[in-house]
């Protein structure tokens, strides 16, 4: 069997303890593990992953269908020849310094 050991547990803590073991006689310790076993056999609830948890809580809503707007045709990319000079708009950036 292994051992626990509990540290730095508050005197009121202790003390509630202690009262709940003399009810049924028995020893600090031995409530401690009956306190334990109680709260070890409650059966654990299983935690769904957040989309299955987004799903349900959209399940009442049935299928929603958006209206997909039709795209405009994309515009001509600017032409960049390389040939312009620094400073013009779209040119290269050239910095400036402060003295």
């Amino acid at each position: 069997m292994g051992t626990l050991t509990i540290r730095n547990l508050d005197d009121p803590l202790k003390g509630r303890l202690r009262m709940r073991a003399a009810a049924p006689n028995r020893s600090m310790e031995d409530e401690a593990r009956q306190i334990l076993r109680a709260a070890l056999q409650e059966p654990v609830a299983q935690t769904l992953d957040l989309g299955t948890r987004i799903r349900a809580r959209f399940a009442a809503l049935d299928d929603v269908q958006l209206p997909i707007e039709t795209r405009q045709p994309l515009r001509e990319p600017p032409e960049l020849d390389g040939q312009q000079q620094a400073g013009a708009p779209g040119g290269p950036k050239t910095s400036k310094t402060r003295r």
